[in-house]
């Protein structure tokens, strides 16, 4: 992965969309103009099962998928079968009348893909390795060359500091260090070391219990080099310390990898919208990366998501007035381009979603379902319920805001299912690191939807039996059933979503305030909590002009109902500074 963010529909004191709004988003508009309700839960909660999603995450995580290797290109050929299974037709090959269209994206790639075969580490004198790639398949860096055939014995060296490695004679030695081998790894070469032995997982990982994960590391890409990298488990950790303790440890290593020239593929399928085709919404889940969860359950979900939604498109249960696209590729390389590479097809893109370790059996990984929001005020001062996951993101600023309805509305559906399916739901501030941050670069509104903390975040241990057909189905219906809702949008949407924005507002203002008074009742600086305050007001009366965004052209009730929910969010800020101001508060 890279890295993300989360209104039920009963209760308005709650920030909770009424259950009238709920079913009040449209499919279209016929002959007469008149609108058409539709609660899509009821249509996709039926179709989507997991078993999709769970299938294809249970075939991708098999392989340790490198762009251009092995399972990446097996893995877009999967999806390339089941699209047009589905009823997608391939786009070189589709009449203009062919809504349902898939392309597979070919490019020449600059350097050689990887990809690993076996390895083994052991220690001179043992009978058995201390590891294996058969049970710990990330313990080969990735770009690693390949040792001789018959492995490679030599003298470990234990370097404790970047300083150490500056003073100690390494040449013809392999390196073993607790720090990341990125800090060592251009000095380690140019004194003529061989290799290097590392351990380094986070706390997060829990390595004291999980002792035979390895988190994966990787090298930079070196098509001509010979310098390798084996990462340890704490287990393997442990033994090899041990031993280096007691004096000259040498190691037997033997890697064996594959370097060779391919291609970068990237699959799209697209469902062509009726009224606005050059509109979209796009989904992106990034194939790359050894693990099920990351990202395997991205890539599964989305191929249930888009196999449903041709299904109900083909049975004329639904309608697309916008166009709705899925892209699979390289994590953020592949979304960036596809926003950079075409200025008039990025213009029409109105909202991105990415799907980034979505499946997670949550009883296992620790991990908690977790919507990355868009940037808010949360992401400057963190506090209260806002939380920030282990992986962490840097205080923004004030000019780094992305106000816009697609926080709310995501986290209300989402509630909504959580809701529903008694399905723990959670935000946290923006963090950045996945398909999402090209959308939000390029001032798309982009959001994530993952997973976090999972204690086997990128280690050897994210297998298939930590993945919850469950939590897939979950994710992939909520994210299914937001999407046809956007891509569907009208004055209706636009009006649910003032009415949604404003009481979230005022929730969230209420909340803030009671927030600031303690604060400022332990001495923080008055002035400091009103600016607090004054930048949620700013974030929502902005985020709540942006429902004009669902709309063909201008609505008089929507200015009208616009006009009215930011006049009551002032009033409420201008309420609250005025009560922190008072000495009684104080």
């Amino acid at each position: 992965m890279g890295r993300v963010v989360s209104i039920k529909k009963t209760i308005v004191k709650q920030g909770i969309v009424p259950a009238l709004l709920c079913f009040s988003f449209l499919i279209g508009c016929s002959q007469h103009g008149e609108e058409v309700p539709v609660d899509y839960f009821d249509i996709v909660r039926p179709e989507f099962t997991g078993q999709l999603a769970y299938e294809t995450t249970d075939f991708v995580e098999d392989y340790w998928r490198v762009v251009g290797n092995t399972g990446f290109n097996k893995t877009i050929y999967l999806i390339a079968d089941s699209l047009k299974a589905s009823g997608y037709v391939l786009e070189e090959i589709a009449k203009d009348s062919d809504r349902l269209t898939y392309r597979i994206e070919k490019r020449e790639m600059n350097y050689n893909t990887w990809e690993s075969v076996s390895a083994s580490l052991q220690i001179t004198g043992d009978t058995e390795p201390i590891l294996k790639s058969k049970t710990n398949r990330n313990m080969t860096y990735l770009n690693s060359p390949s040792t001789p055939e018959n492995g490679i014995k030599a003298e470990v060296l234990w370097i404790k500091s970047s300083e150490g490695l500056d003073s100690a004679n390494v040449k013809g030695k392999i390196l073993f260090t607790e720090m990341s081998a990125r800090r060592l790894y251009k000095t380690a070469i140019e004194k003529g070391a061989i290799g290097i032995i590392s351990y380094d997982n986070p706390n997060y990982l829990q390595p004291e219990k999980n002792k035979t994960s390895i988190q994966f590391r990787s090298l930079p890409s070196q098509d001509d080099g010979d310098f390798w990298g084996i990462a340890l488990s704490f287990e393997a950790k442990e033994k090899l310390t041990a031993r280096l303790e007691k004096g000259t440890t040498d190691v037997l290593v033997n890697i064996q990898t594959k370097r060779y020239p391919s291609e970068e593929l990237t699959i799209v399928a697209d469902i062509k919208g009726s009224e606005l085709p050059n509109e979209r919404l796009v989904y992106s889940a990034h194939i790359q990366e050894p693990g099920a969860n990351d990202n395997a359950t991205g890539v599964g979900a989305q191929l249930e998501m888009a196999k449903i939604a041709a299904k109900l498109f083909s049975e004329k249960k639904i309608e697309f007035k916008r166009t709705m696209t899925f892209l699979w590729g390289d994590e953020i390389i592949s979304t960036r381009r596809y926003i950079e590479e075409d200025p008039e097809r990025a213009k029409g893109i109105k909202w991105g979603i990415s799907l980034d370790m979505v499946g997670e059996n949550t009883a296992v990984t620790g991990g908690t379902f977790l919507i990355e929001k868009m940037p808010d005020p949360s992401a400057i001062w963190t506090r209260g319920k806002d939380k920030h996951s282990e992986w962490g993101g840097e205080v923004l600023k004030l000019e780094d805001m992305k106000p816009h309805y697609l926080n709310d509305f995501i986290i209300s559906k989402f509630k909504e299912q959580g809701k529903y399916a008694n399905w723990v739901v959670e935000t946290n501030p923006f963090e950045g690191g996945s398909d999402h941050t090209p959308f939000l670069q390029a001032d798309i509104p982009g959001l994530l939807l993952w997973h976090f903390t999972d204690q086997f975040y990128h280690t050897d241990n994210d297998r298939i039996d930590k993945v919850s057909q469950e939590t897939l189905k979950n994710v992939g219906t909520t994210a299914l059933v937001s999407g046809m809702e956007l891509v569907n949008s009208g004055t209706q949407f636009a009006l649910d979503q003032v009415v949604n924005l404003k009481q979230r507002a005022i929730n969230r203002l209420e909340n803030e305030f009671e927030l600031s008074k303690k604060a400022v009742e332990n001495g923080e600086d008055l002035e400091d909590e009103i600016v607090l305050l004054k930048a949620w007001e700013d974030w929502y009366t902005k985020a709540i002009i942006t429902v004009n965004d669902a709309l063909p052209k201008s609505d008089s009730a929507v200015e009208k109902n616009i006009r009215e929910a930011n006049l009551s969010i002032a009033s409420k800020t201008k309420e609250l500074v005025e009560t922190l101001k008072m000495p009684s508060q104080n």
